[in-house]
């Protein structure tokens, strides 16, 4: 498997960030950490291996990030204000630098002139980092796979509110969509899964919040519930992994 290491100084951060990828040509997949993670953790807890099979076969590339939980979602004890706003930063590096960087690298790999939309996969709190940037930029991220996560932000920030982590919280804005939104169109011409267990430490509720908010604006992402063996886990993430890269893959 064909690796390189990144660490490139982001401006829209004010610090070195780092990432990895993994493949050599293919659809580019954004791969997000559970909460407090770190790019290696793609690699470290083995879902690289997982993914194996499309990477090698040139069939994705996967570009792993570092997250600012530690500055964000995890900070509890900081201004809530302050960690709305560093975290939509963060967004803003994905959008705007991360983005971009993945683009080209996906044209030169694979020789083409248009830009690709990317697949965004996540598990844990990875899995509403990677629905919220599935959900507010459908026009350049074309997938998800999300994967036992909390739709809404006020996990991170408890009873706080306001404009930006109202940005951040799709159970929110998903729910006020209008229902002419041009992205409607875009969410129905792709293929997204949000998927959970119902085992130990899963905690569905609002997914299921989710997938109701969904089927009333007609968006037909597919949201899937496991038994009540599934526990939050790696290796229920790797049985899911399986299961589902196909069909978002259009195999």
């Amino acid at each position: 498997m064909q690796t390189q290491y990144f660490k490139e100084y982001s401006p829209t951060l004010g610090r070195d960030m780092e990432c990895k990828v993994y493949g050599h040509a293919g659809r580019p997949v954004l791969f997000i950490p559970c909460q407090d993670g770190r790019f290696f953790s793609f690699e470290d807890f083995h879902m690289a291996e997982v993914w194996a099979p499309w990477i090698e076969s040139g069939q994705v590339m996967v570009f792993a990030v570092d997250t600012l939980d530690l500055e964000t979602w995890s900070n509890k004890g900081g201004d809530p204000y302050w960690r709305a706003r560093r975290h939509e930063q963060w967004m803003d590096y994905l959008f705007y630098e991360m983005v971009p960087f993945i683009q080209a690298m996906a044209c030169e790999r694979n020789g083409w002139a248009e830009a690709p939309g990317i697949l965004a996969f996540g598990c844990s709190l990875g899995a509403p980092h990677a629905a919220n940037l599935y959900f507010r930029r459908p026009d350049l991220f074309s997938g998800l796979l999300a994967l036992s996560g909390i739709y809404t932000a006020s996990y991170g920030f408890d009873g706080y509110m306001d404009e930006v982590v109202y940005a951040n919280s799709p159970v929110d804005y998903m729910a006020n969509l209008p229902a002419d939104h041009p992205y409607i169109g875009l969410y129905n011409s792709q293929r997204a899964v949000i998927c959970v267990g119902q085992g130990p430490w899963e905690i569905p509720d609002s997914t299921r919040q989710l997938q109701s908010i969904l089927r009333s604006k007609g968006i037909g992402t597919w949201v899937d519930f496991w038994g009540y063996d599934c526990a939050h886990d790696w290796d229920w993430w790797y049985k899911q992994v399986v299961y589902f890269v196909p069909y978002l893959l259009g195999e």
